[in-house]
């Protein structure tokens, strides 16, 4: 937790909820939120973004989509395209979440047009970069990341560079019960800023947001945001439920 950066709790909800259950729990999450200077952000399916927007109006929840196509408009049939994320009024979006890349096949490529057209259309991408099990076995877990970071923020300027939201998230502690430790976490976060730091200035790497995203429940979130290159948190299945992810946004409040 370094105070001098921007802190995001953020809530991804993934393929889960009916309308009526994504606006209750939009409005139950606001209700309950205590004045903070942290940024609070849900992800709610696209098709309620809409209707969890209205539900959150006059709160400080933001609200954002969990997927974006790269082309402006289109013959893309199925797809969202920026004009319509932002037309929405959601502020943000997911890019390249480890479900997008080893699901639906997304490339490095492909997600680095992502980011740029959502900095092109004034939509804050949260860039999700992570290792599998297997990479972190082999030793690879550095390497990987740093691949992601590099295509994702190629040909981007400074200025751009820091319109940007990282999500470290392990792709073996997603979903899994299991957690990355927060030393490990930290020596990930740690090393995300030294890419950054390569990449751009020292300046540069200490702004940018890095949030830990990886089975992130009430109960271990005080020791990863403890840590001093943690920036907050990306959470799956503890955001579905109001009271756990309440818990969480209050930590060390």
């Amino acid at each position: 937790m370094n105070t001098k950066r921007k802190q995001i709790f953020a809530g991804n909800w993934k393929m889960y909820t009916t309308q009526r259950e994504a606006v209750n729990l939009a409005l139950g999450i606001a209700e309950g939120l205590q004045k903070t200077d942290r940024e609070i952000v849900i992800f709610p399916p696209s098709v309620y973004v809409v209707c969890v927007k209205a539900a959150c109006e006059g709160t400080p929840i933001k609200v954002g989509f969990q997927n974006m196509y790269f082309e402006k408009e289109g013959a893309f049939t199925g797809e969202i395209g920026p004009l319509m994320v932002k037309d929405t009024g959601a502020s943000y979006v997911l890019i390249g979440h480890s479900e997008r890349r080893h699901i639906f096949g997304e490339t490095d490529e492909m997600i680095h047009k992502k980011v740029v057209a959502a900095i092109a259309h004034g939509i804050t991408p949260m860039l999700c970069v992570g290792e599998l099990l297997e990479e972190r076995e082999a030793g690879k877990s550095e390497s990987t990341v740093e691949t992601q970071i590099v295509k994702a923020f190629e040909g981007l300027t400074a200025e751009d560079a820091l319109k940007v939201v990282i999500a470290y998230e392990p792709v073996w502690a997603i979903g899994t019960g299991k957690v990355a430790t927060p030393e490990i976490a930290q020596s990930m976060h740690a090393f995300i800023r030294k890419t950054l730091q390569t990449l751009y200035t020292d300046t540069v790497a200490e702004t940018i947001p890095v949030l830990y995203g990886g089975s992130v429940k009430p109960d271990n979130i005080a020791g990863l945001y403890a840590m001093p290159d943690i920036d907050g948190v990306l959470v799956g299945g503890a955001s579905l439920k109001v009271q756990s992810f309440l818990d969480i946004i209050r930590v060390a409040l």
